[in-house]
Formats: structure tokens, sequence, C-alpha cells
């Protein structure tokens, strides 16, 4: 039917009296003559004075000139190191869930390295905050104001949410001060992003824009259902894709912060990837979905608990596991000494199994036992925020490795021609007998060095 003829049976309806029926038609809740036309505002007044504002300044030391950045060219041409501080400022929003202890929930990038966090209350009030914990891998922090007369935002199960549920967003969008967006959840699990490290986002249509990270995703009873973090804005502004870390994940991450300060993440010991359909003819499967095992680290928590390269994940604590995103997310927010129940598929036989969750060790290799060009060096595994490879951790001053160029932080991405990813490869592309040489990655820069 042309959309005209819509709009025109629309208008003689409501001239009509058929108010009801429209109404009934478009989703929103029933009403009649004379009766109050429907509104969010008895809710949003309950809710909103949990939602505040937050603004931070960080100190950033400016040098004047780059040149003076070298502490050589300082002390050869005898010139002090002359800086300025240059103050950087933000806003966001963040979300009071607990009014007796004055726990406040935000994004990680919204407080993170300020010197000062500063809560501006619904009511206008302003209290200086102090940093609980964060979780830059999830980007979610808590801080803490002054608990007096403080309201508080109730948490619902984020587990129960469906696709077409009505959702409204509460921040402080640009600095404007608290305003209110609505829409709908458009997707649920949203993964693979690259957004955060751990990633199970809500998708909403509801207006998400800059200011509004670390505010709430509330459900028609007004209660905390996610916390708006990120949009997809390929024009630099609001394109109806925006993004929410669900209640229940950030309730978890929430514990650990305000028991802890962090979050002590544990290690199962396997790297998974998505069950493509390729994999799925590969290895004559009857499912479809789930993540493949494809290594496991020797004494592992999975490699005790029989798990082998190969099988595939489809379950893990009762959670279906679709993709490799999904496992990682659920082991992501698990403890050290936690339990685990993994279901399994190894070939076209289901398995399950248990496994405890273990302490992550930080594996380091003194230089010399690898080539004796390296003496003197100590390496060890790359962080999550660089390039996969062998990174020097220490360097001593009078060695070798010192005197050809290297430096500590510097990460070995090849050697004798083959991509290395960690310790174990290097030590297989390596032959003790002969000249090394390495692929260095230092910040933007790659260069080649040969050890003799």
């Amino acid at each position: 039917m042309d959309i005209k003829i819509v709009k025109r049976l629309f208008v003689i309806l409501f001239l009509l009296g058929f108010q009801p029926l429209i109404a009934k038609a478009i989703g929103l809740p029933p009403y009649a003559e004379g009766q109050a036309l429907p509104s969010l505002a008895p809710m949003l007044e309950r809710s909103m004075p949990a939602v505040v504002n937050i603004s931070t300044s960080t100190n950033i030391q400016v040098v004047e000139n780059p040149l003076m950045q070298d502490p050589f060219f300082r002390h050869f041409f005898e010139m002090p190191n002359r800086s300025r501080q240059q103050q950087k400022n933000s806003l966001g929003s963040g979300v009071i869930i607990d009014s007796r202890q004055g726990y406040v929930l935000t994004n990680n990038h919204v407080i993170d390295k300020a010197d000062k966090i500063m809560v501006t209350l619904n009511d206008g009030r302003q209290l200086n905050a102090q940093l609980i914990g964060a979780d830059p891998e999830a980007d979610v922090a808590v801080i803490q104001i002054p608990a007096d007369h403080l309201a508080e935002l109730p948490i619902a199960d984020s587990s129960r949410l469906r696709v077409g549920d009505f959702v409204v967003a509460i921040g402080n969008p640009f600095g404007l001060g608290q305003t209110v967006t609505s829409g709908i959840i458009s997707a649920l699990g949203r993964s693979g992003l690259g957004i955060e490290g751990y990633e199970d986002f809500i998708q909403t249509d509801a207006s998400i824009n800059p200011g509004n990270s670390g505010g709430a995703l509330v459900n028609l009873n007004g209660e905390f259902i996610g916390m708006n973090t990120a949009i997809l804005a390929p024009t630099g502004g609001n394109v109806g894709i925006g993004f929410a870390i669900p209640s229940n994940m950030v309730t978890t991450i929430k514990d650990s912060l305000i028991k802890h300060g962090e979050v002590r993440r544990g290690l199962l010991g396997v790297t998974t990837q998505d069950l493509t359909p390729e994999l799925v003819r590969a290895f004559n499967l009857q499912i479809s979905r789930g993540a493949v095992i494809s290594r496991i680290e020797s004494n592992s928590p999975a490699a005790k608990a029989g798990l082998e390269p190969g099988d595939v994940i489809v379950a893990a604590n009762g959670q279906d596991v679709k993709d490799s995103h999904d496992i990682r997310n659920i082991i992501g927010l698990l403890q050290i000494g936690d339990e685990v129940a993994i279901d399994y598929f190894r070939g076209n036989e289901k398995n399950e199994t248990t496994a405890v969750i273990g302490k992550p060790e930080r594996v380091q290799l003194a230089g010399e036992k690898l080539h004796p060009t390296l003496q003197g060096t100590v390496l060890g595994s790359t962080q999550k925020d660089q390039i996969e490879g062998v990174l020097f951790e220490k360097i001593h001053t009078a060695s070798y490795a010192w005197r050809v160029g290297l430096r500590p932080g510097d990460v070995i991405v090849m050697a004798n021609r083959y991509r290395i990813h960690n310790l174990d490869e290097l030590k297989r592309s390596v032959d003790a007998g002969n000249s090394l040489m390495i692929n260095i990655q230092r910040g933007q820069e790659g260069f080649f060095v040969v050890l003799r």
C-alpha cells in the first residue's frame, strides 16, 4: 500500500475517534478520551536522579621543544628540561548503583588517568569522587562519592532481554546536561567489534552520543539493563547504532572491583577460533556453531580437564558458545579458582568436562638460553595492547644486544624469516649455532637486525 494512503488513513481514523486503535497499531500503551496521554515521565522522575554527570581533569607535562625530550641533547648543551603543565578535561556520565556506599559505575575511558574526578548530581550538587577500581579490558570503572541522600537504580537481569524491548538511554551528551533518548533493543550479544577486550554488547537505536559514555540504559520499569559505552559513527555523528555493556556483565566486574580494586582474571589455557563452514566440512561435523580449540597450553587447566586441539566447545557453565568471542567473554568473567563446566564435541561425539580456572603465569626466558648473542637480555610475551610477538623486557647496557641498537620494549615479530607470535615459536625458529636475523617492531617503526 502506498505510504501516502496509509498516512491519510491514520488521519481519518484519528479524526473519527480511533485513537486507541492507532496507539495499539504502533505499540503505545492504550488510552481513552479524557485520560492522560501515555508518558515515560513518571519512570524518568524516579530514574534520572541516579544518573550523574562526570567531569575529569588530567595534568599533562608538555615539553616546549621536542629536542628537550632527548637527555643527551639537554646534557650536551647544558640546557634545563623546561616543561609546562597542560590540563586536559573530559566529560561523561555515571550511574549510582549503591546509594548507601556511594558507588558509581562508569566507563574506564571516562576516568582513565584523571587527576581529579568531579560528579554532578541531578539536584546540582558537585562532589569529588575517588577511584575504587577499573577494568580497561571491559571498559568498566567504579568510583565513590559521599553517600548523602543519593538515589540508586535497581538492576535488572540482562539475560532476560529480547530484541524489540523498549529502552531509554540517560546521559550527558556533549556536556549539554542530563538528556534522555528512547528506542528499542536492535540486537543482543554483539561482539568482534574491536571496541573493548571483552565484548557482549546490547545494540540499540536510542541515540547515544559523546558524553553518554558511562550512562544508563534502562527498561520501561526504570531498571538498569546496561551501561552506554560506544557508538558506530562512520560520519562522526549518531546513526542509530549504539552499544551498551549488559547489566549482568557490569555487575560481575563491579563486584570484583569493589572487593579487590581490579579484576583478577584467570586462565583456561586455550586458543580458539570460530567454527567456519570450511572447518565443519574438514572435520566432517554435524554441528555448525561453536569455538574450535586450535591450541592448548601445556599443564594448563584445559589440558588437565582433558581437552584437546580440534575439540569444539559449544557451551560453558550452561551458556551457549556460538563462536570464539563467546568463550572468551565467559572465561574472562571468571575468577581464579572458579569451576567452569564445558560441553564440547570431539568429532560428532558430545562430551562434558570441568576445569578449574588457573592463575596466569608470565613466562620469561633469559636470552642466552635461546642464542649466545642475546646474553644479557630477558624475553617475554607481549602485552594485550601490543602486536603479537616476543618482547625484550630487559637489556643490559653492556650487552651485545644493546650495542647493536636493541632496546627494552622492542618486539620480535619475525626470526630467520619466520613469523613468530610467542616464545615457543621463537625457540623453533632459532639455530643457536648460526647467526640470527630478527625483525623488530618499535612503536610505529620496523627494522631488521642480524645478530652474529
